[in-house]
């Protein structure tokens, strides 16, 4: 199948949208993808602050993108947009990062009104950067996500029943489509 990387831009080891991608990751692979993990959080600050783009872990992470046939990019919404940790990496990579790749962008927020960071915010990025393919993406209200004393999510019915939706339709338009055959008329 198809290689995923899934970038997750909360700051926090412990913040629900990184919960939640490592939870999607798990269905990913399930389907039959490899699915390449990336927390910005743990990329050296001074890398992603001072704009190294020679340092290892941001030449690693640009690998990462380029190696990738899809991309998930999940983030919380703070002040209507995808978070600063997650806009330090993305303003690092090459312009066109996302040439030919499908990408799922998926946000976590406190509140509806954030809904619309996807579209308004952090899609025209994706889209600058070169994707082929933006599909659906999906906002989860961090009161749908809980954490279970073992550290994983739970993810309340509705919002995880769109969820997996939204990553079914990622992982179908990661397949490539099946040749067409041609009738011979005999």
């Amino acid at each position: 199948m198809a290689t995923v990387l899934s970038v997750s831009g909360s700051p926090s080891a412990t913040s629900r949208t990184h919960r939640l991608l490592r939870h999607l990751d798990q269905r990913l692979t399930a389907q039959g993808h490899e699915v390449i993990p990336l927390d910005v959080r743990t990329l050296p600050a001074e890398a992603l602050l001072g704009a190294d783009f020679r340092h290892p872990a941001v030449v690693e992470a640009t690998e990462l993108f380029a190696r990738a046939d899809g991309v998930v990019v999940g983030t919380p919404v703070y002040k209507a947009s995808y978070s600063g940790v997650l806009k330090a990496l993305l303003d690092l990579l090459p312009q066109y990062a996302l040439t030919g790749k499908t990408v799922l962008p998926l946000a976590t927020g406190g509140t509806t009104a954030h809904v619309l960071a996807i579209d308004y915010a952090l899609r025209p990025v994706l889209s600058s950067m070169g994707a082929a393919h933006i599909v659906q993406g999906w906002f989860t209200l961090d009161k749908d996500i809980t954490v279970h004393d073992d550290g994983s999510p739970a993810v309340a019915r509705g919002a995880a029943e769109a969820l997996a939706r939204v990553v079914d339709q990622f992982s179908a338009a990661l397949r490539p489509a099946a040749p067409a055959t041609l009738a011979v008329a005999s």
